[in-house]
């Protein structure tokens, strides 16, 4: 899996930064981004951040 943001139409809600601490974070300009790549733990959390976020930003490649 692989994953990404596009961090020009995060509205830094922190749908995923709450949810999926460990793979999401914000920078400094308060965006989500990706710090780490996830691992097979963390797959499902993040399916459902990139289900859940409400301007669809996060993208998830299998």
């Amino acid at each position: 899996m692989k994953v990404s943001v596009d961090q020009e139409g995060c509205i830094s809600c922190g749908f995923c930064v709450n949810e999926c601490p460990d793979v999401f974070d914000f920078n400094e300009d308060d965006k989500s981004y990706v710090m780490k790549q996830p691992d097979s733990s963390e797959e499902d959390s993040v399916r459902d951040c990139a289900e859940g976020c409400p301007v669809s930003v996060i993208a998830v490649e299998e």
